[in-house]
């Protein structure tokens, strides 16, 4: 089934569905694309009539029968020469102190032998969506979690293959990504402080394991919480749009560097680096829009980037890039 394309709305009609649907304590499903521009809030009923399939920590759509096939996967990354081209304009804005950290992302074209729809039933995360005949994402990262007033973040920076000796300590030793991390602990703590009282980092440089068809990864997160004023749930949507965009996917200081990423990337995100979420009538779950398959006319892309500051080197950041697309699975 393919999405009807009527489903996606402006800013102003998203922000004011989600307080309808938040301050009448009614489930609803959203995602958000990177611009803020475009995106769609849609009831349960809406959502499952529309084919939109959804798992977002124990909440599921109605499940699909579909055929498990093995699954093959084969990628065609942009050159190293390519990357570069945008890697040195990033540099030049590091040089001249407009920015300190920037998220620098790229498509690369993937042949695969699933469906959109097969990829979201073999893979493996905490928040996983479809769009039919559109995109499928499987993030790992929380974007906020709101519950009781209290709202929590979890930023997800520093990547390193899981297979390397002493990898854990390897990621949690390097400078760069000491630096990289601590840059978007200290943006998401400012951003929570303009929604949020009493802002504490509640847990710092945690490690997961991620396991993919392409070999197994640590990254690392910390967790950043604060408490909501009462009444919170009549203006969720003027909150969720006052952290947009997710700062670990743009850098630091944010609007700038927002800017700088305009410039440096040949291509528009779309709904990739957005967010997406599941509010069951009290609580918000919501996730950033990373580990993103998209369908186009001549076939998929799989989106990915990471961190690029003063200690960067460009092929290092190339090909933490490319170890990046994968398909988590089960």
């Amino acid at each position: 089934m393919k999405a009807d394309k009527s489903i996606f709305i402006s800013r102003t009609e998203i922000i004011d569905k989600i307080n309808h649907f938040s301050g009448q304590n009614e489930p609803f499903l959203f995602a958000i694309d990177f611009s803020g521009e475009n995106g769609f809030v849609l009831s349960i009923r809406e959502a499952d009539n529309k084919g939109i399939r959804y798992e977002i920590t124990g909440q599921k759509s109605t499940p699909k029968t579909v055929s498990l096939k093995p699954l093959k996967f084969e990628i065609f990354p942009i050159s190293i020469e390519t990357y570069k081209i945008a890697f040195d304009k990033v540099a030049f804005h590091l040089k001249r102190g407009d920015t300190y950290l920037l998220n620098l992302t790229f498509p690369t074209s993937l042949h695969c032998n699933l469906s959109l729809s097969e990829i979201f039933d073999i893979s493996n995360a905490p928040y996983k969506l479809l769009v039919p005949e559109s995109f499928v994402v499987f993030s790992p990262e929380i974007f906020v979690r709101i519950k009781d007033s209290m709202i929590i973040s979890c930023p997800m920076k520093g990547t390193i293959d899981a297979g390397i000796p002493d990898a854990e300590h390897k990621l949690l030793a390097d400078e760069k990504e000491f630096f990289e991390h601590n840059t978007i602990v200290d943006l998401i703590r400012n951003d929570l402080s303009m929604v949020s009282k009493n802002v504490m980092v509640s847990r710092s440089r945690y490690i997961d394991h991620i396991h993919s068809n392409r070999g197994d990864l640590l990254q690392m997160s910390s967790e950043i919480c604060g408490m909501l004023p009462d009444g919170y749930l009549s203006r969720l949507g003027e909150i969720l749009y006052t952290l947009l965009p997710a700062g670990s996917v743009t850098g630091a200081p944010k609007e700038q560097t927002v800017k700088i990423i305009h410039q440096a990337e040949p291509h528009d995100r779309g709904f990739y680096t957005g967010i997406f979420g599941y509010f069951d009538g009290q609580s918000l779950d919501t996730a950033v829009s990373i580990r993103f398959i998209e369908q186009i006319d001549h076939g998929l892309i799989f989106r990915s980037g990471g961190g690029i500051t003063a200690l960067s080197n460009p092929q290092s950041e190339y090909d933490e890039m490319l170890k990046k697309v994968y398909v988590p699975v089960i």
